[in-house]
């Protein structure tokens, strides 16, 4: 096997990939999808404002308007004293948007009911703080009726707010104020991403060989190469390709997000996180608090938000460690797929004879997607661990089990597993590559790949 052979096709393979238009049209876009994807929500959020309504109530009852104080969602008008049809009639006219009838209240079952009457339906959102504004009203005559004093006080002082802050220890004791949705976020990103890639720069190995056997370039090219070197070449072409793409999405998602930040408000980022609570909180835990020796009551005081556990987990996740691990598992894993389905298509003609045999190839890698899903609720169980270890699974479920930790000697084992499945598979792929590119005018099945892989 010659090297300067595979560094032709290498070349080869890269080159004629990079520069097609495909290439380039997914290389740009895919970043602003991501960047969409994750800016947005918040710019939805902050465009989806609505004006405040100009609101008629017609309060029978007596307990409602009382309760309804004018903010950002709407003005309140009292026409109590009006027929409600006839405000109804003439909301236009009198420049209202939405009319609210309550009707009297019912001594018999202490309640009351109401309806609104508006040109455009309401929103959701108001819709449900008006929801509120009347139970709040029916439950404040509730108590009154009961001739408790004081009554209203006891219930809200029965009512519990307690919360929940998670923390992680280090190596040296030391606590930290951590977000289990950051962890369980960030498992499915890159469960979801490796499967991704790996099943999609593995195909597209798959799809060249099957490209180039059926226009008969692959004669041309076996009569000046041998087909090992040829299969060697595409599988690390490819590969070189999936990295630089890869590379590029990475730099261009950031410059596109810092972009966008920087406009919409990421200056807002930058003052939470110098706020001196949140500061602390990131090197310590807790702002001023020693966490080892705090009380219930001391934690009930000092215990930071949601936000500043988000911003403290994202500032203490091993960014470096889970980047490296990524590129590992993924070259590994596409290097094990995509061996085997140049095998596959070699076997085949048409991309429509190699779905029967990619199947049985695919299905690994699909049951390990699954348990990615299933790794976040319980990241050391027996299913996680195993999914993380077998090589077919590895490359999706070991990326799924590290954010949530994973120990050295498991990352490297299911490493060294990994490779030496590819190099093993690598092996039985080259035995059928060498004989299934030559193979024309037949439609392979399992049988005859088992016969190639028995020929010497």
């Amino acid at each position: 096997m010659k090297l300067r052979n595979i560094e032709i096709i290498i070349g080869r393979e890269y080159l004629t990939k990079v520069k097609k238009k495909s290439f380039l049209l997914v290389t740009f876009l895919v970043p602003v999808l991501f960047a969409a994807l994750m800016v947005l929500p918040t710019l939805i959020m902050l465009g989806a404002k609505q004006k405040a309504q100009k609101v008629a109530v017609v309060d029978k009852s007596g307990i409602v308007m009382q309760r309804l104080k004018d903010d950002a969602q709407a003005t309140y008008v009292d026409c109590s004293d009006m027929d409600p049809d006839s405000v109804k009639a003439k909301l236009g006219e009198m420049g209202l948007d939405i009319l609210l009838s309550v009707s009297p209240l019912d001594t018999a079952s202490r309640t009351l009911t109401a309806e609104t009457f508006s040109a455009k339906p309401i929103g959701v959102e108001y819709r449900d703080a008006l929801q509120d504004s009347l139970d709040a009203a029916v439950e404040d005559y509730r108590i009154s009726m009961t001739g408790i004093d004081g009554l209203k006080d006891i219930i809200s002082d029965m009512k519990s707010d307690v919360r929940l802050s998670t923390y992680t220890l280090d190596e040296n004791g030391n606590a930290k104020i951590s977000s289990s949705d950051v962890y369980m976020m960030l498992s499915l990103v890159l469960g979801v991403i490796s499967y991704m890639f790996i099943a999609m720069f593995s195909g597209q190995v798959m799809s060249s060989v099957i490209e180039e056997k059926s226009s008969r370039v692959i004669e041309v090219l076996i009569s000046s190469v041998k087909s090992t070197e040829l299969m060697i070449g595409k599988i690390v072409g490819v590969a070189l390709v999936a990295l630089t793409q890869f590379v590029m999405w990475i730099v261009l998602t950031g410059f596109i997000l810092g972009i966008v930040g920087g406009v919409v408000g990421f200056d807002k980022v930058k003052e939470l996180t110098a706020q001196p609570e949140v500061s602390a909180a990131i090197q310590t835990g807790v702002p001023g608090v020693d966490a080892a020796g705090m009380t219930a009551a001391d934690n009930a005081s000092a215990a930071p938000g949601e936000m500043t556990a988000v911003v403290t987990t994202l500032a203490s996740i091993n960014w470096g460690e889970i980047i490296l691990v990524f590129i590992v598992f993924f070259i590994l894993g596409y290097l094990l797929y995509a061996s085997m389905l140049a095998a596959i298509g070699s076997a085949v003609e048409s991309a429509d004879d190699s779905q029967q045999l990619s199947l049985s190839v695919t299905t690994p890698l699909l049951i390990g997607f699954f348990i990615a899903f299933y790794t976040f609720n319980a990241p050391d169980s027996g299913l996680s661990f195993w999914g993380s270890i077998i090589p077919f699974t590895s490359p999706i479920v070991m990326l799924a089990r590290l954010p949530f930790g994973v120990p050295a000697w498991q990352i490297l084992l299911s490493a060294v597993l990994l490779l030496l499945t590819f190099i093993v598979f690598a092996w039985l792929s080259a035995k059928i590559y060498k004989v299934g590119v030559l193979m024309f005018g037949k439609k392979s099945t399992y049988k005859d790949l088992w016969n190639w892989l028995r020929q010497k």
